[in-house]
This record gives structure tokens, sequence and C-alpha cells, in this order.
């Protein structure tokens, strides 16, 4: 199991597009959703912010506009894969002006998650 002690973050450009991951650590539901609302502050100008946390038991996961299944669901996955608990999964995804299609944009979430959890896996 993987322990989030602190905030990383990871980002990729696909086509113009920016993927900004931040995995850190959260205590409860609360907690998240005051994350959340000071990240979409601090990035207005994002198209979407997706996100899936994990806690205890529990989990939850949100695309955020973007196709059904392609964001949140397969960033949940991936904690659960790697047994991440406790913590928050979040992309912020500055659109580039070119749709990338629901395969494309399904890789590239997966891909910003993957590169944000290398930073948390690099320092084990």
């Amino acid at each position: 199991m993987l322990v989030v002690s602190k905030k990383y973050e990871a980002m990729i450009e696909v086509m113009k597009s920016k993927f900004i991951a931040i995995l850190l650590p959260i205590n409860d539901e609360e907690q998240f959703k005051n994350i959340l609302k000071d990240i979409r502050k601090e990035h207005r100008k994002a198209k979407h912010v997706v996100y899936a946390y994990r806690l205890g038991q529990s989990y939850k996961s949100n695309d955020d506009g973007e196709p059904k299944g392609t964001a949140g669901r397969p960033l949940l996955e991936l904690l659960l894969k790697k047994d991440i608990n406790n913590c928050a999964l979040i992309v912020v995804r500055y659109f580039g002006g070119t749709k990338l299609g629901a395969g494309k944009l399904l890789r590239t979430y997966v891909a910003s998650g993957v590169a944000v959890i290398n930073c948390l896996e690099g320092e084990e």
C-alpha cells in the first residue's frame, strides 16, 4: 500500500491541451470538497476538473462534463489498483482547441494519473 503524505503534481500536454494531475492526502469528504473548491478557484480558466478519491472503503469519482467513463472512473481504478487510500487524485484540463476523442481522452487522463503516482512511488 502506498501512503500519500503530501501534495504531488505532474503535468502533461496532448494536442495543446494541458492536463495537471494532483495527488494529495485527505481525511474526510468535507476536506476534499474544500480542496476541490480551492483548486477550481485557482484554475478558473480550466475547462474540466475531474477527480477520484478514496477514503477507507468509500470512494467517488466524477467526469466533470467529459464523456462518461473517460476521466473520473479510470482515475479511481488507478487508486484501487495501486492500493492508495485516504487521498484524492484530481486532474485539471485546460482545453487546447482540439477535441481528443473518447479513446485518446481516456488514455491521457490515465497517463496523467500515472505520472503523478510515479512521483509518489519515486519517493517510496
